[in-house]
């Protein structure tokens, strides 16, 4: 994943830029940029590696050395970006979040024309290279952005940094947001909407799916209309948005206590305790505990002082461990006591099943197992989610697996994913007994939706149910 962050002035742009960069970093963990612009000193640019010290550590010294009231920052769990970029355009710095998976067909058609890309360690082409290379087939930004939007299978948001001011561009069908704050001394882009309040800006406005403007310290100006469907990703409520956070005007938080009450809904369990795994399981649970009057708390402490960051490197045995490591016990909460555990998901199932058998080891009677979101049935192709992993290494699909027989088609996955089905409950019941649960339900997709708040089809809920 990743998140950005623009920022234009009519003073020196690096303060803020610095700190809404670095509201990010719970997006990404590997690599991290700033450019800036200013009339005196032109571009500006640093990139670095932020794997072992967070965002603000590693940019001390440019916080203080770069100039300019222009600048874009960016935090990711790919590429290496802003990247800098001279072309017929003139030079610009551009950065991105989003996924293409068409990118092998665009890049054979621009190398048709005798043009060359710089490999990554990996052998792929940096994606945001990319981007700026489709731009660039076009006679100017604006219909190069637009024409990128339009030949990019999967989504693309993007802020491009010109002396004339930023470029701001939200995905095709909004599958990410782009947020706009103002204050009197300019304006900001960003992914995530809280990351602008504490610098002093106040919500302006959120572009919509399509939608491109050009951003100068003066103004916000719309380029592009914005499109009439959109399919924002239902996954930044339930797991990748901040509490703080908002996506078309509904708060990260205020959906997961509405998750947690759904849940307590529909559920029938008399625990001792309810607790949330630290950090997205904690509101589901406060929701869930409100809802059902069984105390909430805490036999689990997450360890922040020098892990601030919630995600992980990308080798899954570093994860698993580094996860474990995080979640200090407590317990008092814990000996002799049934818990009603909330998490956000189950992916593959590894780290659950640990912290379960951990919590008997240590006194549990029983552990009951909810989750904020239904089943993860598909992995993600519209965004480069860090947790997103090949469907054969999902807990839903190898279980699949074994009851079929056989690799389920479409037909039978639809089954699956029907929280009233036969198949359904088998499963459920599988991945309960194979993690050791006491007992495990799921967040139903229509209760879900009903959280959110937004009519479904405004909401991707491709990973639950493979409609696109």
């Amino acid at each position: 994943m990743g998140g950005f962050f623009g920022v234009a002035s009519k003073e020196d742009c690096v303060f803020d830029l610095y700190f809404g960069t670095d509201y990010h970093s719970h997006l990404g963990t590997r690599r991290a940029g700033m450019a800036v612009y200013g009339k005196e000193h032109g571009f500006d640019k640093a990139i670095h590696n932020i794997e072992n010290a967070p965002f603000r550590t590693k940019f001390t010294d440019e916080s203080s050395s770069m100039k300019g009231n222009l600048g874009i920052g960016c935090i990711s769990d790919f590429e290496a970006q802003p990247i800098l970029i001279r072309s017929h355009h003139g030079t610009y710095a551009i950065t991105t979040v989003g996924k293409i998976n068409n990118s092998d067909k665009i890049v054979e058609k621009i190398i048709e024309n005798k043009a060359h890309f710089f490999e990554m360690q990996n052998g792929d082409i940096n994606q945001t290279e990319l981007v700026a290379a489709i731009i660039n087939q076009k006679d100017n930004l604006i219909e190069g952005i637009k024409y990128a939007e339009d030949i990019i299978e999967g989504s693309m948001s993007m802020l491009v940094l010109t002396p004339k001011g930023i470029y701001a561009a939200r995905d095709k069908l909004g599958r990410t947001s782009i947020s706009i704050g103002e204050k009197e001394e300019g304006y900001c882009a960003s992914f995530e909407s809280f990351a602008y309040l504490n610098l002093g800006y106040k919500d302006y406005k959120t572009l919509g799916p399509g939608e491109v403007v050009i951003m100068t310290p003066e103004g916000v100006q719309t380029l592009v209309a914005p499109g009439d469907k959109m399919r924002i990703c239902s996954f930044l409520w339930v797991y990748y948005g901040y509490p703080s956070s908002s996506y078309e005007g509904i708060s990260v938080e205020s959906m997961r206590y509405k998750c947690g009450k759904l849940l307590a809904r529909r559920d029938n369990v008399k625990p001792d305790i309810v607790a949330g795994i630290p950090d997205s399981g904690t509101a589901h649970a406060i929701g869930y505990s409100i809802e059902s009057g069984i105390p909430f708390s805490r036999p689990f402490i997450k360890y922040t002082p020098t892990w601030p960051r919630s995600f992980m490197p990308p080798n899954q045995t570093k994860r698993d461990l580094i996860a474990k490591m995080k979640l200090i016990p407590v317990h008092d909460l814990i000996d002799g006591k049934s818990l009603l555990l909330i998490d956000d998901s189950i992916v593959r199932g590894t780290q659950m099943r640990e912290t379960t058998e951990f919590l008997y080891e240590s006194g549990a009677k029983e552990v009951h197992i909810r989750l904020g979101c239904p089943p993860l049935l598909f992995s993600c192709k519209y965004l480069n989610f860090s947790r997103s992993t090949s469907e054969m290494e999902l807990i839903t699909r190898r279980v699949i697996l074994t009851l079929e027989g056989k690799d389920p088609d479409k037909a039978t996955l639809d089954e699956y994913s029907h929280p009233d089905s036969e198949k359904y409950r088998k499963m459920v019941d599988e991945i309960c007994k194979e993690l050791h649960f006491t007992s495990l339900r799921y967040h139903r997709l229509d209760d879900m939706i009903e959280a959110i708040g937004l009519p479904e089809d405004k909401v991707c809920t491709y990973c639950w149910n493979g409609r696109e």
